[in-house]
């Protein structure tokens, strides 16, 4: 049956485990393993999935990014992924302000392409630089900016869809006129549209609705199907608006039609100049007093973060860098955004602001931030949901009760009550969002492995909804109902109107193969949980130590599937490579957390790492460890992959390409013995070509040269030309250093020494290439030396410096996870310095100066290593490379270079670590001008540069060295 399907589709059908494991869960608590998953390629390929599933009486769930928390992209039929193939923006009508695009468009990338027409899309989630167009009109959302843009269903002009029956329909703005043309047609859409004016036309019907839904004015209403707002116009209503029905489908779920096309509604972009108010309170009470007069101000941006949320910000190391504005300790916080266009318009609304936050009294600070300083304490705002991943253990932050929204006038007394309810559970609770559009995220802090939990997470959330129906407030506001709230939709709208929901339903999907299970004859919602309830948790023995996550299966379980790692590469940061090479679920964090999740609970096997769909998802990551500090729950799939491999190849033994890359050092050191003979067979394109085919490694590549040379000769040298004037410090000259790149290591000798140090070496291999194959064994017993030795120095007080960053970087990270006493790796680790991090602090403190350095002016571009930026900074490189005053310096905004190490060299990788690179890197290398310095510390990505640009890349250091005055 499904082998026909995929015969007959030109995209993708999948039915192996890997596949449906991928999509059986979302961001939500849930888990539904699918029969299938499909990633169509045109509209006919979605048509022939309609048909098949009307025929085979099989749901088919909708899925873009699959950010949703309410469970609304899992399920038992074919989850349908759009993301990878329906990406287009088709047109923009700059007259009419609209733009037309697919549903797998994502919302940021979406606003980058129509800034030069001076428009853009208002409605912002916190997903918004991973989350699709059709996932936003499926959820109706909103986000931070609905207070002045309001919500996704607002902004939608029409919508192309197909119907239940395969029928291909445009919704859109109808006159009356038209519409009684759509219900004379015989057809599934005019029995559509007759249906609809039979129920709506009804005052009984009317009455029950305006009686029983949400008060008008909370704008954030995804409760049910939105029949309330098909009232507001010249049909069924006294307003003079046309109908449109992409109102009911805002907000449908996909329960209704599938997609494929939409045309939005633009905003002309705000003013450029952003300024932001943030008061700092001790108490939630004042700070949810405060918000009622501060929303009398024209507000772009009103949003809450409590203690909560804000302490998770100090565990993640992007984030600690977004909270600088934070004074003291509060208990909660509101961001408060003005724009203008004008300074003078900015400073006068921003102590307008201050004037109303100076009569309340109730905030003990209000900084003011302005410029990029905004946009961090967005992120910061941004990351919340994510961050809440980074609570230890099983008790996490649930979403169940966090969508509510009521009139403002309600807040205080609504959360007042809430708070009542949370202290007679005994429940911790998390507060956050959207406080000046009435919207709260409240979240209790629940283990819903065990049944105790279950039962809470069901009567909470039951005690939430009648407070929710008291106030007669909206308990999806932006949401949705997915699986957790649509059980409680009779309730929050009355059982009339939830019938009414039923007919409507029938009448667009009468077969009920659109997102069966959602908001009408709804799933349970305390069932199909994620977790196994009440499991006797699995012991999992593994070589590196996780009890900083109480376990590898934990530190996998951290993932939330916020789907932070689904960004692509036109937005900041690094993280995925190879998803943003392949677009592929199977290549993100997400992906590779989940599905290790999945079978270190459910293999049957004795090692449960042993099962080629581990493989398989971690095959394309390059283990950049951009995840370790760009996810907000700093899951480390690079540190997980290194302890798969081992787990794995202890089963099924170790390859030799593998044991010649991990044991890479050995060889090198080997052929440095006889340099010349072994470059001219690496140059030789028959002997060159035959060592690359025997060992799988891709033709196109160059090797890297091996040379021998005496450091500890070239020191004595150079330190006879110079006298030591500054402290002593430990150069570390490490595997790469030490036989590739040795001219790092004799101008890093002459830098260091020119300036006044005095120099120790310090040889050692760290281990990064038995890390990075799963030869732990090996890595831990060069630790074990490495550390013994190293503690001998950082006892003396000495800093030791390296050049490679994925080398000296391996003390700070992969060392932890030895099992080393605390207090003594500690020290090592915080003795152990990138190169540019020792310079730029020295630079800090005054202790080296330009004045060494030549005046000549030159341009430099720097790319950093992954490592780097995920563990360090990149600002310590720019600047150590603005010494020399005349030269003009910018950082590269590359990603992941796409080498990593030996990923880039392996023949079966080639064609991905290429595409990683063309997607950033080469064309910003490319563009430059000849003359233009490339800087690259990382010894992979000066390699990738070269096999992608032929442009010679330098190390930092080799750029200082040149620039020193002779």
């Amino acid at each position: 049956m499904l082998n026909k399907l995929k015969e007959d589709l030109e995209g993708d059908l999948f039915v192996d485990k890997l596949m449906t494991t991928l999509y059986a869960t979302d961001a939500s608590v849930y888990r539904k393993m699918p029969m299938a998953v499909a990633y169509p390629k045109s509209e006919e390929d979605i048509k022939k999935l309609i048909l098949f599933a009307g025929e085979h009486k099989i749901g088919l769930i909708p899925r873009t990014a699959g950010t949703s928390l309410a469970g609304q992209c899992v399920g038992e039929g074919i989850v349908v992924d759009v993301s990878k193939n329906f990406t287009k923006i088709l047109s923009v009508d700059v007259d009419k302000k609209q733009v037309t695009v697919q549903p797998g468009v994502i919302r940021d990338e979406l606003n980058l392409y129509l800034e030069p027409y001076g428009l853009f899309f208002g409605p912002n989630t916190s997903t918004s630089n991973r989350c699709m167009i059709g996932g936003m009109v499926g959820n109706n959302s909103s986000g931070t900016t609905s207070i002045q843009y309001g919500v996704t269903r607002d902004q939608v002009v029409s919508l192309k869809t197909y119907l239940s029956d395969g029928s291909k329909v445009e919704f859109r703005d109808l006159s009356l006129n038209e519409f009684l043309g759509k219900m004379s047609l015989d057809t599934f859409e005019g029995k559509i549209y007759n249906n609809i004016h039979k129920e709506l036309s009804n005052k009984e019907i009317q009455a029950e609705i305006l009686k029983e839904f949400p008060k008008p004015q909370i704008h954030r209403r995804n409760t049910g199907y939105a029949v309330d707002e098909l009232l507001k116009n010249n049909i069924f209503g006294d307003s003079p608006q046309n109908i449109n029905l992409c109102k009911l489908l805002s907000g449908s779920e996909g329960t209704l039609a599938f997609t494929t096309e939409i045309v939005l509604q633009l905003t002309e972009l705000p003013p450029k100049l952003s300024g932001m108010v943030v008061t700092h309170y001790k108490t939630l009470e004042d700070c949810l007093l405060d918000v009622a007069p501060l929303m009398t101000h024209n507000l772009h941006t009103c949003e809450m973060m409590d203690k909560v949320i804000l302490d998770c910000t100090k565990n993640n190391r992007t984030q600690l860098e977004n909270r600088f504005f934070v004074e003291g300790d509060p208990a909660a916080l509101l961001m408060l955004e003005v724009k203008a266009d004008t300074e003078e318009d900015l400073d006068k609304q921003l102590q307008h602001l201050l004037e109303t936050v100076k009569k309340s009294g109730l905030s003990y600070a209000s900084p003011i931030l302005k410029l990029a300083d905004v946009n961090k304490a967005i992120e910061l705002r941004k990351a919340g949901l994510g961050l809440l991943g980074n609570i230890v253990g099983d008790r996490k932050a649930v979403a169940c009760i966090e969508d509510t929204a009521v009139a403002l006038e309600d807040l205080k007394d609504f959360i007042g009550e809430f708070s009542q309810i949370m202290k007679d559970y005994k429940q911790d609770a998390v507060y956050y969002a959207h406080a000046g559009a009435g919207e709260l995220h409240l979240r209790p802090i629940l283990n819903l492995k065990k049944s105790a939990d279950v039962a809470l997470f069901r009567s909470i959330t039951t005690d939430v909804a009648k407070l929710t129906k008291k106030y007669q407030g909206s308990f999806s506001g932006e949401h949705g109902d997915g699986i957790v709230r649509a059980e409680f939709i009779p309730l929050m709208i009355g059982d009339k109107n939830y019938e009414l929901l039923k007919r409507v339903k029938t009448y667009f999907d009468p077969l009920n193969i659109f997102n069966p299970g959602k908001i009408v004859d709804a799933y349970p919602m305390d069932e199909s949980l994620r977790y196994e309830i009440d499991r006797e948790e699995p012991e999992i023995e593994t070589l590196m130590d996780f009890s900083d996550s109480e376990g590898i299966l934990k530190a996998a379980e951290k993932c939330n599937g916020s789907g932070d790692c689904r960004k692509t590469h036109l937005v900041s940061g690094a993280m995925c490579p190879s998803y943003h090479a392949t677009k592929n679920e199977k290549d993100t964090t997400r992906g590779r957390a989940n599905t290790l999740r999945e079978f270190l609970t459910s293999s049957e096997k004795t090692n449960k790492f042993n099962n080629k769909e581990l493989k398989e998802v971690f095959d394309l990551c390059l283990s950049c460890k951009a995840c370790s500090s760009e996810c907000p729950s700093n899951v480390d799939v690079a540190t997980l992959k290194a302890e798969f491999l081992y787990q794995y190849q202890e089963e099924n033994g170790y390859p030799l390409r593998a044991k010649l890359f991990a044991y890479n050092t050995k060889l090198n050191k080997l052929g440095s013995n006889m340099a010349g003979i072994t470059n001219a067979m690496y140059d030789s394109k028959i002997l060159g070509g035959l060592l690359k085919k025997s060992v799988g490694v891709a033709e196109q590549r160059s090797l890297p040269k091996v040379y021998k040379f005496d450091f500890d000769k070239e020191l004595q040298r150079v330190k006879g030309q110079v006298v030591a004037t500054k402290s002593k410090v430990v150069l570390y000259i490490d595997e790469f250093t030490n036989y590739l790149d040795v001219e790092l290591g004799r101008d890093a000798i002459e830098v260091l020494t020119r300036l006044g140090y005095e120099v120790e070496l310090f040889y050692a291999e760290s281990g990064r290439t038995y890390i990075s194959k799963g030869f732990l064994k090996q890595a831990k017993q060069l630790a074990i030396k490495n550390v013994d030795k190293l503690s001998q120095l950082t006892n003396k007080g000495l800093p030791i410096i390296g050049l490679e960053p994925s080398a000296i970087l391996t003390f700070r990270d992969e060392y932890k996870r030895f099992g080393f006493d605390k207090k003594k790796i500690d020290a090592v680790a915080a003795n152990s310095f990138l190169i540019e991090e020792f310079l730029a602090k020295e630079i800090q403190l005054g202790v080296i100066t330009s004045d060494l350095f030549t005046n000549e002016p030159k341009t430099v571009k720097i790319h950093t290593h992954c490592h780097q930026k995920s563990i360090s900074n990149q600002k310590v490189t720019f600047d150590i490379l603005n010494l020399p005053k005349n030269y003009t310096v910018s950082i590269i905004s590359s990603g992941c270079c796409g080498m990593a190490g030996s990923f880039g060299y392996e023949k079966e990788h080639y064609e991905v670590s290429m595409q990683v690179g063309e997607l950033k890197l080469f064309p910003a290398v490319r563009k430059s001008e000849e003359d233009v310095i490339i800087a690259a510390n990382g010894t992979s990505c000066r390699h990738q540069i070269y096999d992608g640009t032929q442009r010679k890349a330098l190390h930092p250091i080799t750029v200082l060295k040149e620039a020193l005055i002779a």
